[in-house]
């Protein structure tokens, strides 16, 4: 593949020296290159790379941009809210994937400019046999989320964050119910945060496990909705990184099971 790789930033920066910009790691050209890479911006990558991959890719464009915008925040050259001018409100990345001879080629572009690429193999989907073609709901998908093994994890102020978005889009209001799951899941980090043995602390599966019922309304995940999860959960990690199978894993997931199931 004749596209450069991306360079990963090196952590011993001089104190006085200049923020990393995307032209310092990529092969960009233009306003872009001088740009410095900003956290918001990585949590724009994270979240496109989680929509259409499944997850963070290592050594894609979001890890990069991951450890380039801690860099440049750990040295005080941005903060933690900051979006680039290049970026936006609405961030200008994007990711596509081209199927060929069962490998995918998945190309990640920023403002029309390509910052990766690289091939994975694709995955072998069984055909459906399933009689069930209902979409998977917001409730359902917070549920799975305390299934998997993050739901063994004490519940942090990120996962709080992503669970009132849930919530949120779930019943299409602002307001957050008293003892309903985003409630809940507030005061457990709340609790957390003042607990300093682990197995004292409140675990993600005992806020998650009955979500479908504490919620005061429930729908089918889309993209829009996960989209709207996962930045909510980045921007309240201070690694900006996004663990399989958590809470915005799991949203993205099911928005991509959503958007594959036939109408009847």
């Amino acid at each position: 593949m004749s596209q450069e790789q991306p360079r990963r930033p090196q952590e011993d920066q001089a104190p006085d020296q200049e923020p990393i910009r995307y032209g310092d790691l990529f092969n960009v050209v233009g306003d872009l290159a001088s740009q410095p890479i900003v956290p918001q911006d990585a949590v724009a990558m994270q979240s496109a790379e989680t929509l259409a991959l499944g997850q963070t890719q290592r050594g894609g464009a979001a890890s990069i941009m991951q450890s380039a915008a801690w860099l440049n925040e750990r040295a005080g050259l941005v903060n933690q809210d900051d979006a680039s001018i290049v970026a936006g409100d609405v961030p200008r990345v994007g990711i596509s994937k081209l199927h060929h001879h069962g490998n995918i080629l998945v190309t990640e572009e920023i403002a029309g400019q390509v910052v990766a690429q690289y091939v994975k193999p694709a995955e072998v989907v069984p055909t459906p046999v399933a009689i069930d073609r209902n979409p998977v709901t917001i409730g359902e998908a917070l549920e799975a989320a305390a299934l998997s093994e993050e739901g063994y994890k004490p519940v942090d102020q990120s996962d709080a964050a992503a669970i009132q978005a849930a919530e949120m889009r779930a019943s299409g209001s602002n307001v957050i119910r008293a003892g309903g799951v985003a409630a809940t899941a507030q005061s457990a980090a709340t609790q957390n945060d003042r607990t300093m043995r682990d197995e004292d602390k409140t675990k993600l599966a005992d806020v998650l496990s009955d979500a479908t019922q504490k919620l005061p309304g429930d729908k089918p995940v889309t993209t829009q909705d996960a989209e709207g999860v996962i930045a909510a959960e980045l921007r309240n990690k201070p690694d900006m990184n996004s663990p399989p199978g958590g809470i915005a894993a799991t949203m993205a997931a099911a928005a991509m099971i959503n958007q594959n199931k036939p109408i009847l």
